[in-house]
């Protein structure tokens, strides 16, 4: 199968092209470098099997020129990360929003099945939990950068559901609830790359807040594993599924798991949240996926706990450069 990654120099797209390549697939990913790294992929250079081309998904001749050649799209490009929604609202807005039209429209082009990667954040303040599919969404002023996220990711899965129900466009949703794993950056707020980084460096653990909104993560192999089936299964289309663990933890419980794992007595340093982000900054108390839905359909289940994944990050943090953080210039190919 001949399969197009947007956003696939990224943390999770890299992970995803990788898979695909080792099982025979070939591979062209589209990624502008604005949050992904080409390191992330370089080891899959040179590989006869993966195209990589470096561009925006905004630009549509260029995404034109790509769909026509594919069989199927992952579509992962997008602005993610609460400080760069934050730092960045209007950048973030076009490139969810309209970025994701334009995959939509050319898929529609060609007839081509899309998977749209979502978010948890699409459900807002909501305290109930775990949260269905179906639940309500609920969400502060839209004059808070704090929910211009969310409020992005709402109109892609619109886009892509209205796509599929109009113009017959086969696509599913999947919403992802804390992917975690190697090559994901704390710059962007990412919680556990961010304390790992701070732990290893021996400063103190920064938790926003008071520490105890809960979370659940989810390795990155299982989230790529779960993608790939989906993909496949013609009883996935038209349909959205949340895709996360239900292993709850609180933030300051986390950051503690992260000491005792990682032996740091770096300690921990609560900063109130318009410290950290902006003023009036509102935050979700439990985010927890109920996964149900994803298990019926491809008996979906979580292969690494949490510790697991604590210890894969820190050995990945361990073993980068100092300077590995830095964006480099690309080695690419263009099409």
């Amino acid at each position: 199968m001949h399969v197009l990654i947007t956003g696939g120099a990224g943390f999770i797209g890299s992970h995803l092209a990788e898979r695909l390549v080792a099982r025979g697939d070939d591979v062209t990913i589209l990624d502008n470098l604005s949050t992904g790294r080409y390191e992330n992929v370089a080891h899959l250079d040179g590989h006869p099997n993966f195209h990589p081309v470096i561009g925006t998904i905004l630009n549509e001749s260029l995404v034109d020129k790509l769909m026509e050649r594919c069989q199927a799209v992952f579509h992962l490009a997008a602005a993610v990360g609460v400080e760069l929604i934050i730092k960045r609202p209007l950048e973030s807005m076009m490139t969810n929003i309209r970025g994701s039209e334009i995959v939509l429209e050319m898929a529609h082009r060609y007839r081509k099945k899309v998977l749209v990667a979502s978010t948890s954040e699409i459900y807002g303040k909501n305290v109930h939990g775990p949260f269905k599919e179906e639940d309500d969404r609920v969400l502060g002023s839209p004059l808070k950068s704090r929910w211009s996220y969310s409020t992005s990711k709402a109109v892609d899965e619109i886009l892509a559901h209205v796509y599929w129900k109009e113009k017959g466009v086969p696509t599913i949703i999947v919403r992802l609830f804390n992917t975690v794993g190697p090559r994901q950056s704390g710059a962007y707020g990412m919680v556990i790359p961010r304390f790992v980084g701070q732990a290893l460096a021996r400063k103190p653990l920064e938790v926003h807040g008071n520490g105890k909104q809960s979370r659940c993560f989810l390795h990155v192999r299982d989230v790529v594993g779960a993608m790939i089936q989906l993909m496949e299964h013609p009883g996935a289309v038209g349909e959205v599924f949340n895709l996360g663990s239900q292993e709850e933890v609180t933030i300051e419980a986390l950051a503690k798991r992260v000491l005792a794992i990682t032996g740091s007595d770096s300690g921990l340093a609560y900063v109130p949240y318009e410290q950290a982000y902006e003023e009036g900054f509102e935050d979700m108390p439990r985010r927890v996926p109920d996964i149900s839905k994803i298990r019926s359909l491809i008996g979906f289940q979580p292969t690494a706990n949490l510790d697991d994944i604590i210890r894969n990050v820190i050995e990945s943090l361990r073993a980068l450069p100092q300077d590995a953080d830095a964006m480099t210039p690309p080695r690419s190919r263009t099409p």
